[in-house]
Formats: structure tokens, sequence, C-alpha cells
């Protein structure tokens, strides 16, 4: 394998752009879900004894966004590192990993929990997005192969870590959670303020090297129909790796697969991986599937991929924007219920988030209905703002967002 070099002029590929489009339009659903649904907090939708099929598959499809974000994040800096040198590279995504971990403690935790107080400080996918952009930009560089083999170790083995978690008596401290274990692990800052870690970054970092490494494939030394075949072969095999592991219970999630009443709630406990951090059969599973997708997406243009394109490109001001509008819904049917604002307070103790109460809140379908109308909206929007930067490349701080 030779070593890519710097500096080389590459386009802008496009099938990247659509399949983030996709998961992001995807993400969008889980996140209505949560904000609206009238069982957000007080189920879980991926339980195989209580779930529904439709639940349990709008749950489980929005599996594939975190994991191929932060893949497609990686592969994405490896293209940019065809045309910049090692140093540039290291310093952009030094810096932008930085202002990742700002945006997601001072916008994204107020958009999500509406708290003004910031009493909650949530460290979600943009913070696990940034800290491995912050190690990546050292990283970089070391030789690929060694990039590589690091990536491996992590994905292939961080599971391992399950081990002494499990053990009798075992307490996980600020670090550890940070690294691997944390859900909704809350660290106090001050009596009134603490720290939630909602995305342990180990994980998603050796994802995105990995991601990076792919980046490989869309260099000069790869033509289309080879990159197609090989990305198509790779989702197949990790898809097949995932089900071969799985049956075996040993090793690569840490919530085994059990029998159920029946084979379809089998099915579901079988493919209830875990997230959390991602584990090894969780990456595998979701990781696969977006391979073959992006394979296929080679030289696919229609007028779905053109409006996915268009998601794609501006993915940071996608994600704010959408949960924002997904907590305003949120906000009306509060009121709509029929709760003054003085009663805000009352279920803040309970949940990070301001205006969403346990038990209360609309259907599925309603659901379905509240997404697709986001979609709509966000979709012109989401056109303007990237007209905005293809039209303005000369700003520079457009990178960052």
């Amino acid at each position: 394998m030779p070593v890519p070099s710097a500096s080389i002029p590459i386009q802008r590929v496009e099938s990247i752009d659509i399949l983030r489009g996709i998961v992001m339009v995807i993400m969008a659903l889980d996140h209505v879900r949560d904000m609206l649904h009238v069982s957000s907090f007080t189920g879980d939708p991926l339980n195989p004894e209580t779930t529904t099929p439709v639940l349990y598959f709008t749950r489980w499809i929005t599996h594939f966004c975190a994991p191929t974000f932060v893949f497609l994040a990686g592969t994405s800096i490896f293209l940019q590192s065809l045309r910049k040198t090692k140093k540039e590279l290291s310093v952009f995504i030094l810096k932008r990993g930085l202002w990742l971990i700002f945006i997601d403690v001072a916008i994204t935790t107020f958009v999500i929990t509406f708290n003004p107080y910031y009493n909650h400080i949530l460290l979600g996918v943009i913070w696990a997005i940034g800290i491995s952009m912050v190690i990546l930009s050292v990283l970089i560089f070391l030789p690929f192969r060694v990039i590589l083999a690091i990536g491996l170790i992590i994905v292939l083995g961080h599971n391992l870590l399950d081990i002494p978690e499990s053990a009798p008596g075992f307490k996980a401290g600020f670090i550890w959670d940070l690294i691997h274990s944390g859900l909704f692990a809350f660290y106090p800052l001050t009596p009134d303020h603490n720290i939630v870690i909602l995305y342990p970054f180990l994980a998603w970092t050796g994802l995105m090297m990995l991601g990076y490494c792919t980046g490989y494939l869309f260099g000069h030394g790869f033509n289309s129909p080879s990159r197609k075949k090989i990305l198509i072969w790779t989702g197949l095999g990790l898809i097949l790796f995932f089900i071969l592991l799985r049956l075996t219970n040993i090793y690569g999630d840490p919530l085994p697969w059990t029998n159920q009443s029946s084979f379809l709630r089998t099915l579901y406990s079988f493919f209830n991986v875990q997230k959390y951090p991602p584990s090894l059969l969780f990456m595998s599973i979701t990781i696969g599937p977006a391979l073959i997708v992006l394979g296929l997406l080679e030289d696919l243009n229609n007028g779905f991929t053109h409006i996915m394109k268009v998601f794609g490109r501006v993915a940071l001001f996608y994600y704010i924007l959408h949960f924002f509008l997904a907590h305003v819904l949120a906000v009306i049917f509060f009121f709509l219920r029929g709760h003054p604002l003085s009663s805000a307070d009352d279920y803040i103790q309970n949940l990070p988030f301001y205006f969403l109460v346990p038990g209360e809140g609309i259907s599925l379908t309603a659901v379905y209905f509240c997404w697709a109308g986001i979609i709509l909206f966000m979709y012109p929007l989401s056109k303007w703002y990237d007209n905005y930067k293809t039209n303005h490349k000369e700003k520079w701080w457009l990178s960052y967002l």
C-alpha cells in the first residue's frame, strides 16, 4: 500500500455528502421522537419484551446516524490531507475540534435542554467528534499504517474494558466514564451545575481513525468501479462478522442476546447492541450497511441524492437547527396541554430538559408527521446556507461551520 501524499488536488466526494445527508435526515426522526413521543422517558423502545415493531424500527434505524457521521468525518479529514500539508491539516482539525467542543457545551447543550442556567452541561456526539479531531490532529503525523493499526486495536479491543466494568463493586471514575463507560454519568462542577457524559470518546475516536484510513480509497489510486466493489464487499463482510460474533454471545457487546417469547422478539434482542459507548458489534452492524450504501451511491445522481447532498454539506448548521425546532415543538405541546410557564421547573429535577414531562407526548404516527414537517422546513434553509457557503469561500470562518 503506497503512502498517501499531500497536495493532490481532489474534488469534493458527493457520495459522502449524500450519505451524510441521509443519516442526518434519519437522525432527526430519533430526536423528534425523543422530544415528543409519549413514551420517550418512560420506556425503552428497544426492550424486546415491551416494544412494538414500528417503535423498535423507529429507534433502531437511527443507530446508523452517529457512527456513520463519525466515520465520514474521519474520511473527510483524509480527503483534506490530499490538499493540505500535515501541519496545515493538524492545525485546522485541532482548531475545529476545540470549536466543536465549545459548540456542544455552549450551544447544543442549550438547544437540547432549553435550560438558560446550564445546570447540566451535556457532552454529546459533537463533543465526541471534537475530542476525536483533537486527538487525530496529533496522530496524523504517524505513518498511515500505524494510524490504521491503532484504529483497529481500539475498535476491536475496547470491549475488553467491559470485563473490569462487570466485576462486583466496580466504580467508574470521571476519567474512566469519559473514556469508555459513561452513560448519563453526572459529575458535579458546582452545587448547581453538572457535567453529563453522554458519549464516552474512546470507541468513537477509533472509529474516526478507521474512517480516516478508508479515505485512502477515494484517492487517485482507485477508480469508481474498484472503490465501489471494495466498499460493498467490506460492508457485507462486516455484516457477516456481526452475525457470526453475535451468535457466540462471547465478545463484542456487554449485553448478550436471549431467546424471547417469539422469533421476532428474539431478533429484537439479537440486534439490540450497545451504543453508549458503541460496542464492536454496534459499529459492525451500522458501518457495514453504511459502506454498502456509500458504494451504491457512486455516480448516482437524481432528485433524491441532490436533496440529501444539500443536507450533508451543512451538517453542523442542520444539527443545531433541527434540534432547536424539535424542542420548540415540545414547548408548544407543553403549553397546549395546559401547563403554565411557572411549572416548567417542576420536572427539571428528574430530567435535564425543560418543557418535557415523562408520560406526556404524542403518538408515534404524529411523531412521523412532525419529523416530516421539520425536514421540509429545514430544506430551504439548508439550501440557502449551502449556497451562501459556496459563494463566500473567501470567508475563512465558514470552514468551521
